[in-house]
């Protein structure tokens, strides 16, 4: 490829580059992946013949995907061996993000968590179908299937998906509400305050990935949870702080102890109360709080 070949053809990767990343972070849940599969699509992307391409956006997304996919089946193996629940890596999001509420559910935490649930090609089709509204044509190009296999697989992932999203669609002003009384709770140690804040049905979840302390299974119930917040508490004697922050689209908490990020906090909220805490430590999924990411979906 020549020196103007080349360069037209970072120009446009470029161009497309926080659309390619959302794509792949929404199929992986891990930043850290989705860079490597940026890097993949980079390397066949130069190597296209610009001439032949009628629609350099949707090439580009299609390049991404069939990277994704064949990652996102190695990345099975590795989670299988994972220690404790797995939970994807945060990522710190300008606050418009929340402000497009479709897209906003989309990377939530929660919902990530149920795109966990699919198989590989149905993550794949229910992402790129629902989040980024691409064709059934497109999308059976990218996957190697028909379009009718397509809409069949985008059928059963949509009601998949549908019997356990979270209920509703709750505003960044009731999810901060929640949010702050749960961190006056923990700042200041207070336990009838975290009871009265979770919802009796709570879910904890925490991702030490055998590096950290954190439960090696989900931790259900508002008793269960305070009495386990507290302990974790009274076990730390440095100061301990959470500060607020946009991840993933919602708001959510960056904690420190001792001025040192511990780990990133992010919740479900339902009826003004907190029915899913997704506590992050793994080091190796902290390494962009910080930095904001730039989420796109067009």
């Amino acid at each position: 490829m020549s020196d103007h070949a080349t360069d037209t053809a970072t120009e446009v990767f470029v161009a497309h580059r926080n659309l390619l990343f959302t794509v792949a972070y929404e199929l992986l849940g891990s930043a850290a992946d989705a860079e490597d599969v940026l890097q993949e699509t980079w390397l066949r992307w130069i190597r296209v013949d610009l001439g032949q391409v009628r629609d350099q956006r949707g090439y580009l997304v299609r390049i991404t995907t069939r990277q994704s996919l064949n990652r996102l089946r190695a990345m099975r193996r590795r989670k299988e061996a994972y220690v404790g629940p797995w939970l994807p890596e945060p990522l710190l999001t300008a606050p418009d993000v929340a402000e497009e509420v479709e897209f906003a559910e989309s990377v939530s935490m929660a919902l990530m968590l149920v795109l966990e649930t699919l198989s590989p090609t149905e993550r794949v089709v229910f992402v790129l179908r629902e989040v980024f509204d691409v064709s059934y044509d497109e999308i059976a190009a990218a996957v190697g299937r028909s379009p009718a296999a397509v809409r069949q697989i985008a059928y059963r992932a949509r009601q998949h998906v549908d019997a356990r999203r979270p209920r509703g669609v709750v505003s960044p002003t009731e999810t901060r509400a929640a949010l702050e009384s749960f961190r006056r709770a923990v700042e200041s140690r207070d336990l009838r305050g975290l009871l009265e804040v979770l919802a009796p049905e709570v879910v904890l979840v925490g991702d030490g990935g055998g590096v950290k302390h954190a439960p090696l299974r989900p931790v259900v119930g508002a008793d269960k949870v305070a009495r386990l917040i507290a302990a974790g508490l009274d076990r730390n004697e440095g100061t301990l702080t959470a500060a607020p922050t946009v991840a993933n689209g919602s708001p959510a908490l960056v904690v420190r102890l001792n001025g040192e990020i511990d780990g990133v906090m992010a919740v479900r909220v339902e009826d003004a109360r907190i029915t899913g805490l997704y506590y992050i430590r793994n080091p190796e999924k902290l390494t962009r709080v910080g930095t904001e990411t730039p989420l796109v979906r067009r």
